[in-house]
């Protein structure tokens, strides 16, 4: 936390060290709890939402106004079984979750409720010995930045990458505002939602004056070990790891047999710390969850025996009789060291590339770029973008590593062309695997790219052509969105003419880059 007089600034700097000292248990699943509560459509409501014309049985959020005790409780008894970091109820407030019950207007309210139920239960059992942590929780949201909801136009979207992030934003500013230490984008299906979201935290951050550490979760859907939107779990981590966060996890979906390799790939991977929080099982027949306490207990005790985990608890059909199982099952078991990977220029689609010592040269398919290929230059023109598809893929079954994608066209609207293609490509499996290298000259076309990417791709370009002010402004903003960036060799007074201008230009860029705007150095690629 930047500021250190913040009042929950002395707990949060203690969880570094608690981390390294021993394996944090996070809650169980707050919605098996409050299921088991018989609660009434009245309950619900209660006296603020009584007017609404929607049923609201079932939208949990709301509890943390109209029932708070009852929420209360839940949370203590998972604090009572041991969890070290409870989660707030509040997986669906966000306006776009809560549009669909007409109450968008509460959601801040939510959110503050929320995290104060569940820090008032976290003070209850907090030690000076043993801290108890909330993470403010952002849920997925009921929408998919990266998946069509239409057959007939893979290219449409029900939400995009802005309403995402203004959903998020207030949401985060809602947890923070009412006491929470950490925040948890979790039960991530798709990566363009969770990297609106780490965008959206990162604006609330800059607002306040303050940060509080993140943690991200993702959901390896079925047995394919990809998320919804396609991701492996090693392209998942890549894509969000330029928000640093104090850990990176799997959680929902599949129960501790079928999570445990994809754990594993976690691992190995992430500097920083590993959580996972499976499912009691598989659903059966009538959706509700058969992993007993002891035997989830004993699979995720295994898994910190291997060292695999720095944080673990339980998503849908736990309870706290699971919670205490896991927690005795990983008492005095050593925490994971977090991996220290080489320094690497790691990119990603739907499938990690990372460039080392033995990649060779590297294949950026440019027959998707207007000024490289006069024939994708008039499909794009014409409109005809199943044929353009058609040119990304040949690319990439021809041995592209990277896909440039430019539409620096007079007669093109750029934005909407960018976001068009990409789109598309990113709706074919055997495209959307390899990165994207988002190139223009226009800043806008550029963002539009940033803004339709899942993976971790690379902008091309950025340069101190227009000074230093513009360029320190657009590197936050490419860093934010988590791309790597191609500089060139330009400044205020053009472009270098010698070897000595060049490399003075490019030194000074990527000191600026490294050292102000805090890039890690593989992600800057210097164009001489």
């Amino acid at each position: 936390m930047a500021d250190p007089n913040h009042p929950r600034a002395a707990r949060v700097a203690r969880l570094a060290t608690i981390l390294a000292e021993r394996i944090l248990v996070l809650d169980g699943a707050m919605g098996t709890m409050l299921q088991r509560e018989g609660l009434t459509e009245a309950d619900y409501r209660g006296s603020r939402f009584a007017s609404t014309t929607r049923d609201l049985k079932g939208n949990h959020d709301l509890l943390c106004i109209t029932r708070p005790d009852v929420v209360a409780n839940v949370h203590r008894a998972y604090l009572a079984a041991g969890a070290d970091i409870i989660e707030t109820n509040s997986f669906n407030a966000t306006q776009l979750s809560q549009a669909e019950y007409a109450i968008g207007d509460a959601v801040t309210e939510i959110n503050i409720a929320a995290a104060r139920v569940a820090r008032l239960a976290a003070d209850e059992f907090e030690t000076a010995e043993r801290p108890r942590y909330v993470a403010g929780v952002l849920g997925p949201t009921s929408r998919t930045a990266s998946i069509s909801p239409s057959v007939e136009d893979p290219s449409q979207r029900n939400v995009t990458f802005e309403e995402l992030a203004s959903a998020y934003a207030e949401a985060a500013r809602g947890l923070l505002d009412g006491g929470a230490d950490l925040l948890l984008v979790e039960t991530i299906f798709d990566t363009l939602n969770a990297k609106a979201a780490l965008f959206a935290i990162e604006s609330v951050f800059d607002a306040l004056g303050f940060r509080v550490p993140i943690m991200i979760s993702g959901t390896i859907t079925d047995r394919s070990g990809r998320t919804l939107s396609g991701q492996t779990a090693e392209a998942f981590w890549i894509s969000v790891a330029h928000a640093r966060p104090l850990s990176i996890g799997l959680n929902c979906a599949l129960g501790p047999d079928l999570l445990h390799q994809h754990v594993q790939d976690l691992s190995r991977v992430a500097d920083t710390a590993v959580s996972a929080h499976p499912n009691a099982g598989l659903p059966n027949a009538m959706g509700g969850y058969d992993l007993d306490a002891d035997t989830m207990a004993a699979e995720l005790g295994a898994w910190a025996r291997e060292g695999l985990l720095n944080i673990v608890g339980g998503c849908c059909g736990t309870t706290p009789d699971h919670i205490a199982a896991i927690a005795e099952a990983v008492r005095g078991v050593t925490p994971r060291t977090p991996a220290t990977p080489p320094p690497r220029t790691r990119l990603a689609g739907l499938e990690p590339f990372v460039i080392g010592p033995h990649t060779n040269f590297v294949n950026v398919g440019e027959r998707t770029n207007v000024t490289g290929s006069r024939r994708f230059a008039k499909l794009v023109l014409d409109d005809k973008y199943e044929a353009a598809v058609e040119v990304a893929r040949q690319q990439v079954d021809a041995g592209a590593q990277i896909l440039d994608v430019n539409v620096d066209e007079a007669l093109l609207d750029g934005v909407q062309a960018m976001t068009t293609f990409l789109r598309l490509i990113g709706t074919e499996p055997a495209i959307a695997k390899v990165p994207v290298m988002v190139d223009s000259s226009r800043w806008e076309v550029l963002e539009a790219g940033l803004r339709n990417l899942q993976g971790k791709g690379v902008v091309n370009s950025l340069s101190l052509k227009e000074g230093e002010a513009k360029f320190l402004e657009q590197a936050r903003l490419v860093r934010r969105y988590g791309a790597a960036a191609v500089v060139m060799a330009f400044d205020e007074t053009g472009q270098a003419e010698s070897v000595e201008r060049r490399v003075a230009i490019l030194q000074r860029a990527f000191r600026l880059l490294v050292d102000v705007v805090g890039f890690a150095p593989e992600d800057v690629i210097l164009d001489p």
